[in-house]
């Protein structure tokens, strides 16, 4: 199904997101690219951009920009981390059963709610990342992060040992813009995703075919380009890996490995988990389905094939280095076509982090984002299931829309982003049973509804007549630049540009355009 734009949001219908114009490598001649192509860059490589970013960005040449954006990397996180990141699976455990033997009876007789340490480090684990999303100043390296995240997925609901996670996400940033084999071998070995799909528990004599499976189909070659002995072979391979009680590190325990002989993609071999990794990546379509899922993120929604067997070539030929096909994919003429801008829906966390990057709010809970982030279909750490988010148009539907606009409203109607309330079916409980509960994150499976939109201190986007009271990051732009700004194509309804900034601001993020990058 596709969408179109209509005043009252996301419509479906026959007609597609504008399709990518033509595709190909341009020469790029060293001229300043001007401010709609600068806005354009900033949209699809960070979470958004304000006035000033993109005037920072516009009288640089294209080439020189893009570079400057894939130098600007840090392979550590500028949040400093939670202080339980060293605790190991045994002791978490420990606490646990603490915790849970601790509960008293409520009002009701029946056992309280309590801030178990598995949820809680949970909870404070989606804070963290939304933190750093929030502060970074590398935001590319962040949203290739959650890229990767999506790709090889691990959920905090089923690994249920933040540590591990944690140091998932650390791995992941490291790799972000560095080498796919590096990533590919450690992601194989990674304690969270053993733990997600089973691999602690694959011994020579009972495999475990999960993680095989999704090696095949979901993280390389796809459905259609190897066969259930494929995957038998491949779960073998992988057979003695597990963790470290104790540490939560990864343990290769030979001992319960099958060392027997194994044909896998028609090749035959005394193969450990390694060995079918390289296999893996010789093979042409591992590097094809890299290069069709970033083309995906940052191009369109509409891979051109020639195009994408050519990049995944050169990234196959120049050893996985992902930094070189990132660079491609940004100076290639499907992603510069001014036909492709506003063609790519902002995801649930692309548009609650980059709305409140942009317009600097104060947000003195990031739990009520991620409260957010799980109303329209997102919360870091906790995808769906193994195939990850599929985004795209998925986004988009007549519950999520509503939401949406249920989030801009919040944000036009406050300058800070205060505490929600819980929803109805939370309200409606008064015992002490309740009122604990209004402190942890939302049920696991759960979706609750944000209230209505209140002001804040009597304060409200539409009331900031002056430049001033819009923040250091619009308070500079006239109405006509914040419009260009925010939007990736022209609005739907008239903005107009002679009222107060506020109230061209407020006009802005309520229009169904600010939606798109």
């Amino acid at each position: 199904m596709f969408f179109r734009l209509s005043r009252r949001g996301f419509v479906a219908a026959g007609v597609s997101l504008p399709a990518m114009g033509w595709a190909g490598w341009g020469v790029h001649a060293a001229v300043p690219m001007g401010f709609d192509q600068a806005r354009s860059l900033l949209s699809r490589t960070a979470f958004g951009a304000t006035p000033d970013e993109i005037r920072a960005l516009e009288a640089q040449d294209y080439e020189s920009a893009v570079d400057r954006l894939l130098g600007n990397f840090r392979p550590q996180a500028a949040t400093p981390a939670p202080a339980w990141i060293d605790l190991g699976p045994a002791e978490v455990r420990r606490q646990q059963r603490a915790a849970e033997a601790g509960r008293k009876p409520g009002v009701d007789g029946k056992p309280l709610q309590i801030a178990r340490p598995v949820q809680e480090q949970g909870r404070e684990l989606r804070n963290w990342w939304v933190e750093e999303m929030l502060v970074t100043d590398q935001p590319l390296v962040e949203r290739m992060v959650l890229f990767w995240h999506n790709h090889f997925t691990s959920s905090m609901l089923k690994v249920r040992y933040a540590p591990a996670m944690f140091r998932q996400n650390a791995l992941f940033r490291r790799e972000a813009l560095g080498n796919f084999r590096i990533l590919f071998k450690a992601v194989a070995r990674d304690p969270a995703m053993l733990i997600y799909l089973d691999g602690i528990r694959s011994v020579a004599d009972e495999p475990n075919e999960n993680f095989a499976r999704e090696l095949l189909e979901l993280f390389t070659l796809g459905e259609g380009h190897y066969s259930e002995a494929d995957i038998k072979a491949a779960a073998r391979a992988f057979t003695g890996r597990t963790i470290d009680r104790e540490t939560g590190g990864f343990v290769d325990r030979p001992q319960r490995h099958d060392d027997g002989e194994k044909m896998f993609l028609g090749r035959t071999g005394r193969f450990g988990g390694d060995e079918i990794v390289d296999i893996l990546l010789a093979h042409p379509r591992t590097a094809e389905t890299i290069v069709e899922k970033m083309w995906r993120e940052f191009v369109s929604l509409k891979p051109d094939t020639a195009e994408i067997r050519r990049l995944a070539a050169s990234f196959r030929s120049g050893g996985y280095e992902i930094r070189p096909l990132l660079r491609s994919l940004l100076l290639s003429r499907a992603f510069r076509d001014p036909g492709n801008r506003g063609s790519l829906i902002k995801s649930p966390v692309e548009l609650i982090v980059g709305t409140v990057r942009i317009l600097g709010l104060p947000v003195q809970e990031k739990t009520q984002l991620v409260r957010m982030m799980q109303g329209l279909g997102q919360v870091p750490f906790d995808p769906p299931n193994v195939k990850g988010w599929a985004g795209g148009e998925s986004w988009i539907t007549t519950y999520t829309l509503l939401l949406r606009q249920q989030f801009l409203r919040r944000i036009v109607e406050a300058t800070t982003v205060a505490p929600m309330e819980p929803g109805i079916n939370m309200a409606a409980r008064s015992n002490r049973r309740a009122e604990r509960r209004q402190q942890m994150p939302p049920d696991e499976g759960s979706v609750q509804m944000m209230e209505p939109a209140r002001p804040v201190e009597g304060r409200s986007l539409r009331n900031a007549g002056t430049a001033a009271r819009l923040g250091p990051g619009l308070g500079s732009a006239d109405s006509a630049t914040l419009i260009r700004a925010l939007l990736p194509r022209p609005p739907i309804d008239r903005v107009d540009a002679s009222r107060a900034p506020g109230e061209v601001v407020a006009a802005v993020l309520l229009d169904p355009a600010y939606q798109l990058k």
